[in-house]
């Protein structure tokens, strides 16, 4: 009887760990522990990356510690492009960048994971230079009061955070 309980517990065991295996492997996932989440769904959110210097703050859906060191992953909903959207990696890359900062890490790499792919974006370099340009050209723009939307796709208008604030808003 405990020899059939034992086996029906192993076999259990055997299961649940097959099927996190192919969970992560379907999430693109890279072998690891996970830091934490935000997706609300693992565990409370621990406190967001904040970088002064940068002026940044943001916390990535994942932050896994593998073998290749701290991996921020990023989870987009949505139609699954042939390349990740530039906008996508550019937020990526102020994860790693935040990742960086904040513990003194830099990630080799980050993950952008679509509904039906996921993409390994190498936190280069020429990449972080892009950002830091990118930022600068953004603190630019604010402080000439020149920053425009730059979509016009009503329905992400009206999910946006700032549209009550936005004088820009498409009605």
């Amino acid at each position: 009887m405990y020899a059939l309980l034992a086996v029906l517990l192993l076999a259990l065991a055997a299961l649940l760990w097959w099927w996190s295996l192919r969970q992560r492997a379907e999430l693109g996932l890279p072998e690891g522990q996970v830091l934490y989440s935000d997706t609300g769904v693992e565990r409370r959110v621990e406190q967001p990356l904040f970088d002064e210097a940068l002026g940044l703050i943001g916390r990535p859906d994942y932050l896994i510690q593998g073998a290749d060191g701290l991996v921020p992953v990023e989870v987009k909903s949505g139609r699954t492009p042939r390349t990740p959207h530039q906008s996508h990696v550019y937020q990526l890359a102020a994860y790693c960048a935040l990742v960086a900062r904040t513990f003194r890490q830099r990630p080799a790499y980050g993950i952008i994971r679509y509904p039906e792919r996921s993409f390994r974006v190498e936190f280069t370099s020429a990449l972080e230079a892009q950002l830091l340009s990118l930022l600068d050209a953004m603190r630019a723009g604010v402080a000439r009061g020149e920053l425009h939307r730059s979509h016009e796709v009503a329905a992400r208008c009206a999910s946006c955070g700032y549209r009550q604030v936005c004088t820009e808003r498409i009605h």
